[in-house]
């Protein structure tokens, strides 16, 4: 049974976070050249028409370290052991599916690329701790 309730809190985890990355898109209308609410369909024209924009990276990196600290916010809730663990999950698949749009598009600028590995880690670990801190004072209070 935990192996579900596991698998069921990493894909919630993942689903709040592409949520928030995609509210984070979503900020510049000028950006937005789709109709669906999710850019993730429209990946490659998005990215060609901000190609020249370093400010839709800016907020691409920091919706995807909100988005993290979110999703693993909510891994962390559902899952019952190992809360920080699954949170950083949460980040390294993020990070995963940030390596292959690098790799796969070659519209990104060298500062995100850089920036994306010290962003994901940190804020899934960080959303993951914030759960356990939560945890551990609700426990301490209640016994």
């Amino acid at each position: 049974m935990n192996f579900l309730r596991n698998t069921f809190g990493v894909l919630i985890g993942l689903a709040v976070a592409s949520f928030v990355i995609s509210l984070g898109i979503r900020l510049n209308h000028a950006w937005i050249n789709y109709s669906e609410f999710a850019p993730f369909e429209h990946w490659e024209s998005l990215l060609k028409s901000v190609r020249h924009e370093p400010y839709f990276f800016v907020v691409l990196l920091f919706s995807s370290g909100v988005g993290s600290t979110i999703g693993g916010i909510a891994a962390a809730i559902i899952v019952k052991y190992a809360k920080v663990a699954y949170a950083i999950l949460i980040g390294f698949i993020l990070l995963f599916i940030a390596m292959l749009d690098i790799i796969i598009f070659p519209y990104h600028p060298t500062f995100y690329k850089i920036l994306i590995f010290i962003t994901f880690f940190p804020f899934s670990w960080f959303g993951g701790k914030i759960v356990e801190i939560l945890y551990e004072r609700k426990r301490k209070k209640s016994g």
